[in-house]
């Protein structure tokens, strides 16, 4: 009985005090949150509802193959690079624990996945509660800590809560009569013999629809794919929720008349309904219930009978699990995303932040947010602002004294993978001291700039903004990204580029209100460096000399490097001496002893 007390006395304590950090989900982004506050030595712990990590990835894609690119050689030694092209994996300090490890497939099994999530977890130790399914989540005022109810009635506190719960629950058009007759992406067979020379609608053109087009392609007599809009295509948007080669298929027999095909359907201007004569499901136009409903022409598309019609529909966020009070609102870029402000937190509950899928409305449909290789990189950005908020560490910052200020930013640009994938909304902030250093962070939300020092704990006077862009007008549904004019190599022409190239702003005193959304307001100055084929900016003359220009003009300095005869010619003839020279002479080193090397 006295231990019975004590365990029961020791739990109530846990439940008082709680932890610092609450992550509700382990998959990703929750493990990703959760190895940055491992290392950081932080009181956390992850729920999770399923005996172990992954659980979205144990049942989605319903085919099991994954969409994100698994590039294993890529030419070259240095792992932030390679992760560039790394699509699957999460960051971490062990070297092993890469998805290119796992699977030697382009396009890698879901299985895979699952068990990479589990080693990394357990391999790097991370504090995580299985079996731990919460479904009701309060804040207390007096208290200043939220309060997680799990299924079996257990309460946790913690005074943080991370949200990494992802985007599971099906968006089910529940306001189209007959919707009943149709099957949903999460629950539909997947055995092709199910669906063998029948004809077959699918609700949905996203890429869950494509990957269930593609593996019925050679089972069913006809295809037929529907949405509300028109076909977008990951290689037309540059945008990688968009439709994805490796599963358009359908296109080819679209087009080439092969029976299947494609076409634009309102939901809500249709209804269904089985008939009694060859039991097929048939689409009506009009409003009403189905029996009702009729169709005006007689040579609609979709004026024939289906034997199956297949919802792929997408998920949306799920609320259900919060209090009232604490409810996340709507986003109003796409509802099915929390609102969240550009620090990853709730707009309606303070201390609530978000990681993983459903941050994505902050750069949805213009970066990589959505996904593995975007977020662990936007789950990085939030825990150093945690860092900051909570626990009293500025951002971090690499000091870089002017003259190697070019060096550094060459090397960004040729291995950085964070800015990269969370292109137009990942950046590197260059602060310009007074003393002529440079404070350097690196991948700070676009949208935390206009709230600089309440993000970083840094202020500044004189700033240059690092970021990635692609060309104003290359990227959309219906633009031709193969056009004969779509790239240019000529520095002079730089702004004109299309592909992803580094853009820098400069502004002196704060950065001025944006014009819109991950869009930077015009500064004092500005540089394009011209697109690459091979996304290096390493060229002396087309990408390095006019970068070293731009700098030179604000910084107003010569920033070459000289050789140590050069320097004692300068001091000799009265000339002023280039910055390397004055700074070398600062430092109390000897021009004369260094050794040559010229910079042009």
């Amino acid at each position: 009985m006295d231990t019975l007390k004590t365990l029961l006395l020791l739990q109530t304590i846990l439940l008082t005090y709680g932890k610092d950090y609450c992550i509700i989900g382990a998959g990703p982004s929750g493990l990703q949150m959760g190895y940055f506050l491992e290392r950081a030595g932080r009181d956390y712990i992850i729920y999770e509802r399923d005996p172990s990590p992954g659980w979205f990835y144990k049942v989605y894609p319903r085919h099991r193959t994954l969409i994100s690119l698994n590039k294993r050689h890529t030419g070259k030694t240095n792992k932030e690079f390679n992760m560039r092209h790394d699509w699957n994996s999460l960051i971490s300090d062990n070297d092993d624990l890469l998805i290119t490890k796992y699977s030697k497939e382009f396009f890698p099994p879901a299985d895979t996945l699952v068990k990479y999530l589990d080693d990394y977890a357990r391999v790097l130790k991370l504090k995580a509660q299985y079996n731990t399914n919460i479904l009701n989540v309060t804040y207390s005022n007096e208290d200043k800590a939220y309060t997680l109810t799990d299924k079996k009635n257990k309460a946790y506190n913690c005074k943080v809560l991370i949200v990494s719960t992802g985007m599971w629950v099906e968006n089910y058009p529940k306001d189209v009569p007959g919707i009943d007759l149709t099957e949903g992406y999460p629950e539909m067979s997947i055995n092709k013999d199910d669906y063998d020379g029948k004809s077959v609608l699918i609700i949905g053109r996203g890429n869950s629809g494509f990957e269930t087009a593609q593996h019925l392609l050679g089972y069913t007599s006809i295809t037929h794919m529907i949405s509300r809009s028109r076909l977008k295509f990951s290689w037309e948007t540059h945008y990688v929720g968009d439709v994805r080669a490796v599963n358009d298929g359908p296109i080819d027999t679209y087009q080439l008349k092969s029976l299947d095909g494609q076409t634009e359907v309102d939901l809500r201007d249709i209804s269904l309904n089985r008939s009694v004569i060859d039991g097929k499901i048939y689409i009506r136009f009009g409003h009403g219930d189905a029996e009702n409903a009729t169709n005006v022409e007689d040579n609609l598309a979709v004026r024939l009978g289906y034997d199956k019609i297949l919802r792929c529909t997408g998920f949306k966020f799920d609320r259900s699990i919060f209090d009232k009070s604490v409810r996340p609102a709507r986003s109003d870029v796409a509802k099915k995303f929390p609102e969240i402000t550009h620090s990853y937190e709730s707009t309606k509950s303070k201390h609530m932040f978000f990681t993983g899928v459903s941050t994505h409305s902050l750069d949805f449909r213009k970066s990589a947010g959505g996904f593995i290789h975007g977020y662990r990189y936007t789950t990085r950005t939030l825990h150093r602002y945690l860092e900051w908020r909570y626990e009293g560490v500025q951002w971090p910052a690499t000091v870089v004294p002017a003259k190697d200020l070019l060096n550094f930013i060459i090397k960004r640009l040729n291995e950085a993978s964070g800015i990269y994938q969370m292109f137009s909304a990942l950046v590197d902030v260059m602060i310009i001291r007074e003393d002529g250093n440079i404070e350097y962070l690196e991948e700070v939300g676009i949208g935390m700039l206009p709230k600089f020092k309440e993000h970083t704990g840094r202020n500044y006077n004189r700033v240059i903004v690092l970021n990635l862009e692609y060309g104003k007008n290359f990227s959309g549904p219906g633009k031709d990204p193969f056009k004969e004019d779509r790239a240019t190599g000529d520095a002079q022409e730089a702004h004109a580029s299309n592909f992803l190239h580094p853009v820098l702003y400069y502004y002196k005193g704060e950065i001025p209100k944006f014009p819109e959304a991950l869009k930077l307001p015009r500064p004092n100055r500005l540089h394009h460096m011209v697109e690459d084929f091979l996304t290096e900016w390493v060229t002396p003359y087309t990408h390095i000399m006019p970068l070293r220009w731009f700098l030179e003009n604000v910084f107003e300095d010569d920033l070459r490097n000289f050789y140590a005869e050069s320097c004692f010619e300068f001091a000799m003839t009265g000339m002023e001496a280039p910055l390397q020279c004055r700074e070398e002479y600062l430092n109390g080193g000897s021009i004369l002893s260094r050794q040559a090397q010229v910079v042009s």
